[in-house]
């Protein structure tokens, strides 16, 4: 089942917010995010860009009842992360068998994302800057390294 949900433009939220319409923001349930090395397919394209949205309560307790789950609990990440990410470049059918063939850092990157937007709610994270201990926060969906 896959549920959307429509964006202002930030642009236009601003605008809105300023003329004192005070509407709340609607739920987020897709996140956009970059991988750090990508997933290659079986024709050697890498695919680095993907949308996973917000888990259900179904998603967390359908591969429970998995029964290479139930052999090694180590696969219910996989089984997990292969019911919410919805596209990885322009593969749209996502399944266990795309998740095992990501780079362990992709996966770990994966698990990772999911427990931010899923716990906390949103992608990003707090950081210090080691050489003048400065904190400020960094977006983890998007953008390679050393971009802006």
């Amino acid at each position: 089942m896959r549920r959307t949900v429509q964006f202002q433009d930030p642009t236009e939220r601003e605008s809105a917010d300023r003329a004192g319409a005070g509407r709340p923001e609607p739920l987020r349930t897709e996140f956009p995010f970059d991988l750090p090395r990508g997933y290659v397919d079986e024709s050697g394209t890498v695919h680095r860009t993907g949308v996973m949205r917000l888990a259900t309560a179904r998603d967390e307790l359908v591969p429970l009842r998995d029964d290479r789950v139930r052999e090694n609990s180590a696969y219910l990440s996989v089984v997990l992360i292969s019911r919410v990410v919805t596209r990885i470049g322009t593969v749209e059918d996502i399944h266990p068998g795309v998740i095992e063939d990501l780079f362990a850092s992709d996966l770990a990157f994966l698990q990772d994302f999911y427990r931010r937007i899923n716990a906390e709610g949103h992608t990003r994270a707090a950081v210090t800057c080691p050489s003048c201990q400065e904190e400020f926060a960094v977006n983890l969906a998007g953008g390679r390294l050393g971009e802006s």
